[in-house]
């Protein structure tokens, strides 16, 4: 049950008796009282009156009394709500044979495409991917749990001018044996070596050129070699998706090469709709309302003057087929926040075309950078892009070294697992715990902490909650009824009683940060009960209660941070 919806519900109709109109009861949790409605401030600029008269006119027509312990004006002419202890009670022990915790699914279930990962073929992740593939994830998983039917489009970067060098060099290797050697660990070598000898050798810049003319033109030996470096690449990258306990699978990969062949209709039908403009040589369109430093109007670059296609022209063939032949009504694009301008334009173009039409809508989900402890870009000491599949190994690594120091009876299989799921958890959380528009620190001290708004906090929570029933020798009661009899029971219920609401937020805004807020709010009004409600030394009606709250919450927190990806544990 979402307590805000039911107490706009029910004061949605005095603002209207009030105002002679509709009004939004902006009901939010408080400080002050359970939740509060800022409303009566805003309504009373509008209609000449004083805040707290109308805060008191809408309280004189509101039906609370079943709801509410009480309802009071505060202040310059808020309205202060505490939900009655019945209440709560009622309505959290209806969440007890709840399976989905109060969570309907959608009402009307969308074609979601989420557009995610994203790297690129003979080259190792790196740390830059790690963003897009997180917050990826959680969208595809909040938003299948909900109902909706999600496409996922792993975008690889696979075709175009460098694969020319790629092929080249790998012939030079001795072609598929030479793919069938390359390791995890050979991808960045492989493509800074066909670099070198790119830059350094005539011969082998005119054989690369050729390769770009043979790959397009669909030569058989070519293609060959072409699928080998990504087959091998794709096998690669699921080892990463793997380590990082990502939903991501083979089926998911769709490379630029695939809209390879409509790339000229792209073209023809911009110029059919008067939208294209040749500019130095170059196929364009200059959607209104994009312009330089210099007030000049920007082009989105459709065809080069070589011929050749670009960034706009696949994106625009994706979006077109997402829309068409997917029948999606909803496309998100992870990806980060410097190529914003880039989809903008995509976006508007696809408006001004006629493919991009309501009901839907795209949507960049863009994302800042992860930052060493300097403030800066993270790198590796030698100045490189910290490779993703180093970095998740070293998180690993370090919560299994943490696992053993806290209890060094654990076995290394045990140690491993807590390991893995700490350490991968720790990392996620970091990210989604932050609003995806910042950049964040990457501080392995913070990250791995059992204190503060961490992964391994939520997963310890869960964890002890676990324990109190391997102490009790039974589960809880699904029909026990609700005792609220300290204020610590209450708070948690009181919190147990809003995933429903964040979920809901989190479906429209896809902000994880406030999904990640509210299960640390829920593990520390937990950890607050725990600390002054004794549950198996309670008499036995107050015993049952207790057990079901805490039941409650290890189930919301473990449903909670499986949205987000991340693993929780029997024992920690």
């Amino acid at each position: 049950m979402d307590l805000e919806k039911l107490l706009s519900d029910r004061l949605a109709p005095a603002f209207a008796a009030v105002a002679g109109g509709p009004v939004d009861p902006l009901v939010r949790r408080s400080p002050h009282a359970d939740f509060q409605s800022d409303a009566p401030l805003a309504l009373a600029r509008r209609l000449g009156r004083p805040p707290r008269d109308v805060a008191v006119a809408v309280l004189e027509h509101a039906v609370l009394d079943d709801v509410c312990a009480s309802a009071e004006v505060s202040g310059p002419g808020f309205l202060n709500l505490t939900i009655a202890d019945r209440t709560l009670a009622d309505l959290v022990a209806g969440l007890a044979g709840d399976a989905r915790l109060g969570v309907p699914p959608a009402a009307a279930p969308q074609t979601v495409v989420v557009d995610y990962s994203a790297p690129n073929v003979a080259k190792e992740m790196h740390v830059g991917h790690l963003r897009s593939t997180v917050i990826g994830d959680a969208a595809v998983r909040l938003l299948d749990w909900l109902g909706h039917r999600v496409v996922r489009v792993n975008h690889l970067g696979d075709w175009g001018t460098p694969f020319g060098m790629l092929i080249a060099h790998l012939a030079d290797l001795g072609g598929a044996e030479a793919a069938h050697e390359l390791s995890m660990g050979d991808l960045d070598d492989f493509y800074r070596a066909a670099r070198v000898k790119f830059d350094a050798d005539e011969a082998f810049r005119e054989r690369s050129r050729l390769r770009v003319v043979a790959l397009q033109g669909g030569d058989e030996r070519t293609l060959r070699l072409w699928r080998l470096l990504v087959e091998q690449s794709e096998r690669y990258f699921l080892t990463v998706y793997d380590l990082l306990d990502v939903t991501l699978s083979e089926d998911d990969f769709r490379g630029e090469s695939a809209y390879n062949d409509l790339l000229p209709g792209i073209v023809d039908d911009l110029d059919r709709l008067g939208l294209l403009v040749c500019s130095d040589g170059a196929d364009c369109v200059f959607p209104p309302g994009f312009t330089g430093r210099d007030g000049e109007a920007l082009p989105l670059i459709v065809r080069k003057s070589d011929g050749g296609y670009g960034y706009p022209a696949t994106d625009l063939a994706a979006l077109r087929q997402r829309t068409g032949e997917l029948g999606a009504t909803r496309l998100l694009y992870v990806v980060g926040l410097p190529q914003r301008q880039h989809f903008a334009m995509v976006f508007a173009v696809a408006q001004a075309a006629g493919w991009l039409c309501p009901p839907v809508r795209a949507e960049h989900l863009g994302f800042g950078s992860i930052l060493g402890a300097d403030g800066r870009m993270l790198r590796s000491r030698s100045g490189e892009s910290v490779k993703l599949a180093g970095l998740l190994e070293e998180a690993v690594a370090r919560a299994t070294e943490l696992a053993r120091s806290r209890n060094p009876e654990l076995d290394a299989e045990a140690a491993a697992e807590i390991g893995r799921a700490v350490g991968i958890g720790a990392v996620k959380y970091a990210d989604l715990s932050t609003d995806r528009r910042k950049d964040y620190v990457l501080d392995w001290e913070r990250m791995l902490s059992l204190d503060g708004n961490t992964a391994p906090y939520l997963q310890y929570a869960y964890a002890r909650i676990r324990a109190v029933f391997r102490r009790a020798g039974t589960e809880a009661r699904r029909d026990a009824p609700i005792v609220l009899a300290q204020p610590a029971e209450r708070a948690l219920t009181v919190e147990l009683l809003g995933f429903g609401a964040v979920v809901t937020e989190v479906e429209r805004s896809l902000d994880f940060h406030h999904l990640a807020g509210y299960l640390h709010r829920l593990a520390t009004a937990f950890n607050a009960f725990y600390e002054r409600c004794p549950v198996l030394r309670a008499p036995d009606e107050l015993r049952e209660s207790r057990l079901l709250l805490a039941e409650l919450t290890a189930r919301t927190l473990r449903q909670g941070l499986h949205l987000l990806g991340i693993r929780t544990l029997e024992r920690m």
